[in-house]
């Protein structure tokens, strides 16, 4: 017979919040995540289920839980952000009602009492995770501590906690203004008529099976939530907290989307190619396998200094020996390209040779020229992340890195031909505002250090008038489209000048390009097509080839 894995029952709240469950997180729970957003839509919804007569019952959505046999408390696996947030609502529905014995009523499902003679000890029946817990109880779940806290404001140190403060006072705006009746109400019908289906798993293998199949209501668990029970699963018990905290120090550091992100460019750092199936699965069974470090090797060895470099690399921000400024400026040019599959070379390269500015220099002009070239000839993201792994390999070979750095005559034929052609495309904020803004900085000096805003002007407008000047210097329709999209005809301002600049005329163009508060316009780009008398088609070919030249000559490409 097979063994039983997990169970599942539909209990109402006033069950879930009594005297059955007592529910913590464990340490590789996520952090309190749900904005006002999500809180102001529970309570939307559970006032729209009591004011109609139609429902009985409202459903909630399912908790997924582990109950060890050592242990009387829940280890939550789903369902963290209700939990929480049905906390909170109980303690602001005690706090505001003028009634004692609504008072402690209510207070019974923030809190057990303790019973000297049945052996029980008070304990509130919901602890979030420890790097909270003692904030969440000492503001929220405590008797009397909500109205002071709420008064006080911005006295949190997490985003989990801020979000918790601006839920509470969210819940206490909107209750605050209802009658007593209608408060209590609301607190008999989430007690008594809304429900959940409590999921309860033997081990946390078993759960998180179960959480990836189940249509639960709240935020989905990320792949470095599952990674983190992993982890921390191979860590001593009297060294765990120390670790948890250095796991959540580096998630707080960078945010929970640039978290996921790092475990993504970890897993390209290891074995040369992106995933192809769920990041946590693909992760366990090709990262922390075989002789790769685990536990807290991997968080020393491997998480704490690869934070650090995609910090460095990822918001351009070297500080250390050698030209920083030149450094994090090609941090800023890879940075400008429309995918981040250049990321994890840069930061095995900066892990490595974090101490020699001059050779992140040099390796950074390198890569950054080819890496231009892959984006310029639109090279599709498997073919270019196996390009870039011949970088990496390189990289931890050690030695010199010539060979993957090498662009073959023909990719260089057709770089040009791809600078020479028609580079406006349908999303030009994806291929041709970089590239402008890189080529200006090449005809800058000195070259911009931040980009400012942009958006891409063509000077022969794309519908000219009939009429207009601009059909007399370009007379053929297919020689007004051959050069319309093309780099020669294309310059950068910002958002507000472009929707000033229209149609017109070319010597009214030349003066909505040239306001800048009284100065010339911001990019030398845009401020070459103030010397032009007329834009024809000999103007065109001019600047077309001075253009190209100036970025062969940049990235050496004959």
């Amino acid at each position: 017979m097979m063994q039983k894995t997990f169970e599942a029952t539909e209990q109402d709240i006033g069950r879930v919040f009594g005297d059955d469950y007592v529910f913590e997180m464990p340490s590789h729970q996520r952090p309190y995540a749900w904005t006002t957003d999500e809180t102001d839509e529970l309570l939307r919804d559970l006032w729209a289920a009591l004011d109609n007569p139609d429902d009985e019952a409202y459903f909630l959505g399912s908790i997924v839980l582990i109950r060890s046999s050592d242990s009387e408390s829940y280890q939550v696996i789903d369902g963290q952000q209700r939990l929480t947030t049905l906390t909170m609502l109980f303690c602001v529905l005690r706090e505001l009602s003028d009634d004692q014995d609504s008072k402690d009523s209510l207070d019974t499902y923030v809190r057990e009492k303790g019973n000297r003679f049945a052996g029980s000890r008070d304990r509130f029946r919901l602890s979030i995770r420890n790097r909270d817990n003692d904030f969440f109880r000492d503001n929220v779940q405590e008797f009397d501590r909500l109205s002071g806290f709420i008064q006080k404001g911005n006295q949190y140190s997490t985003d989990s906690q801020k979000k918790i403060f601006d839920s509470v006072a969210l819940l206490w705006d909107e209750l605050e203004g209802e009658s007593a009746e209608r408060r209590d109400a609301l607190s008999k019908f989430i007690i008594q008529r809304c429900y959940l289906v409590v999921v309860t798993a033997s081990n946390i293998k078993s759960a998180h099976r179960i959480f990836s199949v189940l249509n639960a209501r709240g935020m989905n668990l990320e792949a470095t939530d599952i990674l983190k029970a992993e982890v921390l699963g191979e860590i001593t018990r009297n060294k765990e907290d120390e670790y948890t905290r250095k796991w959540e120090d580096i998630e707080e550091d960078l945010g929970r989307s640039d978290f996921q992100n790092l475990f993504a460019h970890i897993y390209v750092i290891s074995n040369k190619n992106r995933h192809h199936r769920e990041l946590a699965e693909a992760f366990m069974e090709d990262v922390l396998t075989g002789d790769n470090p685990i536990g807290a090797d991997f968080i020393d060895a491997i998480l704490d200094p690869y934070s650090e470099s995609y910090q460095v690399v990822s918001d351009a921000k070297y500080l250390g020996p050698g030209d920083d400024e030149a450094i994090n400026l090609y941090l800023r040019y890879l940075g400008l390209i429309d995918n981040d599959d250049w990321i994890p070379p840069a930061m095995e390269y900066y892990t490595q040779h974090k101490n020699d500015g001059d050779a992140i220099l040099q390796f950074l002009k390198e890569f950054e020229r080819l890496a231009y070239s892959l984006f310029i000839r639109r090279v599709r993201r498997d073919p270019r992340i196996n390009r870039f792994a011949k970088v990496l390999s390189a990289i931890q070979e050690g030695g010199k890195i010539d060979e993957p750095f090498v662009i073959p005559p023909n990719e260089v034929r057709n770089v040009l031909n791809g600078l020479d052609g028609p580079i406006y495309q349908g999303q030009p904020w994806r291929f041709t505002t970089p590239l402008l803004l890189r080529l200006n900085n090449v005809l800058s000096d000195p070259p911009l250090s931040e980009f400012p805003k942009a958006t891409v002007e063509h000077v022969l407008p794309q519908n000219p008038e009939e009429g207009s000047e601009w059909i007399k210097w370009f007379p053929h329709a297919e020689e007004r489209a051959d050069w319309t999209d093309r780099l020669a005809n294309l310059v950068l301002l910002s958002q507000r000048k472009n929707s000033q600049a229209r149609n017109f005329d070319f010597g009214t163009k030349k003066d909505q390009y040239s306001k800048r508060d009284g100065k010339r316009a911001s990019f030398v780009l845009t401020e070459q097509v103030l010397e032009e008398s007329k834009w024809t088609p000999k103007v065109l070919e001019r600047r077309q080839r001075a253009l190209i030249d100036a970025l062969k000559n940049e990235w050496r490409l004959g």
